[in-house]
């Protein structure tokens, strides 16, 4: 480059300024001493660019060279026909090598396959096409044989010193961590991660294609429960918990091991399996359920104890193509329900009039709430009626019934089971206790020699320990005296773990309700002294009053059977005792003549309305 001073036209510059100045100023400047000062200021101002010019320079190759040397991502540059010339720091860590081993390769090399090796040829030819940067995409790029690793590259270039030459630049994010954080996460989506197990999602998934697949042949799907697997869990803790769930689940795979077999878990104890072919038949799967049920019946060890696991099944099998995912879920579900009903430890196979039974029971018990908001239920009153002759109504049971908007009329035994499995029966147990309470409240206001009302609590309801308060604040509020009230319950609710059933009784006792117990034999009946029960009353069903409606032999040992119950009770304290399922009068003479005071059955007819027995305690108490 040319001095400053000599840059060509700067002397012609400083003579046009001159003569410029010496006209303007006219004869008082002398012209060649004011070319002289004025060549000079320019000369200085041309320096005093050009060393600004070069700093600059130099201060952007520096920072340049600070950015190329610390940047994270990987960096090579190569000369115009592709050939690796320099490469940072970045680069050379990310393949675990030095410059001198990477310069002289072509770009192309870095690829580790065909397809990798392919895309940064390409890149290249675009490149050299019409310096269109290459969009970035994945590429598997490796230097020697220490293995690959997973990049976002990026194809670019930079200007030679010749305007025609394109230097190539390969840019290279390394991105191995990154995918591998993916693939966890998309494995922890799909899987369980106590077990390794496919989720729920995952099970679904599958399901859902499975089930899509036209002309695939049969599809089974097994719905497995651990039984008692809270015993486990409260017992030894949530540590063995887990064991045992994987000890589960290690089992299943070994058993449930093939080609179109997936087992999965689908939520705390809960597993299910799906198998596919062409020949799957409901005897194969029921035999790899037992097989699966025997290996389970082995204990795994939890420190010094040997856990043994038990399951339950419900087991589906129907044509691939068939129904859809949300109905093959459900009958296996269910089908998994009747199992655990069965007994526990114990296989179903869905069979749909069983299936029609269980989601219309199933149905009624998931509409209890509504049915309660929408005013749905009701009480109706069964009377007990002396069996002396006289058919007077010596007691009032209150029940409980549901008109249900699609089944029609439901009594209590249709919904109360259900009911408990929901945890609805202490609303409709306090519902029971309150309206039939405030309707003997009334009878007896306006009948004071009005029976008794007596109510069968719910086992759930007898076990509640806000039971003696719910019966005081409702006694208070209806005004009912507490000896015209009753309470019956049975030796289930007696032995329930869940509350303090024998206290409860007492205290109402203390209150002067009278207790009345359900029985259907001499075991039952014994519950009185071995706990001390202030039972008044018994009620007494099942075969002993069945036998007394037949003839003969079983009459006979009905009878005797019945003496013997009878003499017991009188030991006991109890004052009176009473039969459920009296059928007609034959059957009613049979059951005084032994000493059973009152009755209740299809011979007095079926249940009443408070209305309706409002009407007959008038009719009797007119003509009294």
């Amino acid at each position: 480059m040319p001095e400053p001073g000599g840059a060509p036209g700067l002397s012609d510059i400083a003579r046009r300024w001159a003569a410029e100045i010496a006209d303007a100023a006219g004869d008082a400047a002398p012209r060649a001493e004011l070319e002289r000062f004025v060549l000079s200021a320019v000369t200085e101002a041309a320096d005093a660019a050009a060393r600004h010019c070069r700093g600059t320079h130099d201060a952007a190759v520096e920072r340049f060279a600070a950015l190329y040397t610390a940047a994270p991502c990987g960096v090579a540059l190569a000369g115009p026909d592709g050939t690796i010339l320099d490469a940072n720091p970045a680069l050379l860590d990310m393949f675990d090598t030095d410059l001198d081993t990477l310069a002289g390769h072509a770009l192309t090399d870095l690829g580790t396959d065909e397809r990798d090796v392919a895309a940064l040829r390409t890149a290249l030819a675009d490149l050299a096409e019409d310096g269109r940067p290459r969009r970035r995409e994945q590429v598997q790029l490796g230097c020697g044989a220490d293995g690959a690793v997973l990049t976002n590259v990026t194809v670019t270039a930079l200007a030679g010193t010749d305007d025609e030459d394109l230097h190539p630049v390969l840019l290279a994010e390394n991105i191995n961590e990154l995918h591998l954080l993916r693939e966890t996460l998309r494995r922890q989506n799909i899987h369980d991660q106590l077990t390794g197990l496919p989720n729920a999602g995952s099970f679904l998934t599958t399901l859902e294609t499975w089930l899509g697949g036209a002309g695939e042949g049969r599809i089974a799907v097994v719905y497995l429960d651990i039984d008692g697997f809270r015993v486990v869990n409260d017992g030894l803790g949530p540590g063995a918990a887990d064991t045992v769930l994987r000890y589960a689940a290690g089992k299943l795979e070994s058993v449930f091991a093939g080609p179109d077999t997936v087992v999965a878990r689908l939520a705390g104890d809960g597993f299910a399996v799906l198998v596919r072919g062409e020949d799957v038949t409901a005897a194969d799967v029921i035999a790899l359920v037992e097989e699966a049920m025997a290996e389970l019946g082995e204990p795994v060890y939890v420190g010094e104890v040997g856990v043994s696991v038990s399951i339950s099944a419900g087991i589906v099998v129907q044509d691939a193509g068939a129904g859809s995912t949300e109905e093959i879920q459900r009958a296996a579900e269910i089908t998994l329900h009747r199992a655990k009903e069965a007994g526990r430890a114990q296989w179903m196979l869905y069979e749909p009039d069983l299936d029609a039974g269980d989601r219309r029971r199933y149905g009624i018990g998931a509409g209890i709430g509504g049915g309660m908001e929408n005013g749905e239920f009701a009480v109706d009153y069964e009377p007990t009626v002396k069996l002396d002759g006289s058919n007077e109504i010596a007691v009032v049971n209150a029940v409980l019934r549901w008109d249900h908007p699609r089944h029609g009329k439901l009594d209590g035994a249709e919904f109360l089971p259900l009911a408990d499995a929901t945890g609805m029966t202490p609303s409709l147990g306090t519902q029971l206790l309150s309206q039939s309470m405030g309707d003997a409240a009334a009878w007896y206001g306006a009948f004071p020699s009005a029976p008794d009302l007596c109510v069968r609590l719910p086992t759930r309801l007898a076990v509640d320990p806000n039971l003696v308060r719910i019966i005081r604040r409702l006694l208070e509020e209806t005004g009912l005296p507490a000896q015209k009230l009753r309470i019956c319950t049975d030796s289930l609710a007696l032995f329930d773990p869940r509350g303090e059933v024998l206290d409860t009784l007492s205290v109402l006792a203390d209150l002067d309700v009278k207790i009345t117990l359900a029985i259907s034999g001499a075991s039952d009946l014994e519950l009185v002294h071995t706990h001390k029960l202030p039972v008044g009353f018994a009620i007494l069903s099942g075969p002993l009053v069945d036998g007394l409606a037949a003839e003969g032999t079983e009459a006979d040992n009905a009878r005797a059977h019945l003496y013997a119950l009878l003499e017991r009770s009188r030991e006991l304290g109890i004052k009176r005792m009473g039969a459920d399922g009296v059928r007609n009068a034959a059957h009613a003479r049979r059951l005084r003549d032994v000493g059973i005071f009152a009755g209740r059955g299809k011979h007095y007819g079926g249940t009443a309305t408070g209305e309706e027995i409002r009407t007959v305690l008038e009719q009797r108490y007119s003509h009294a």
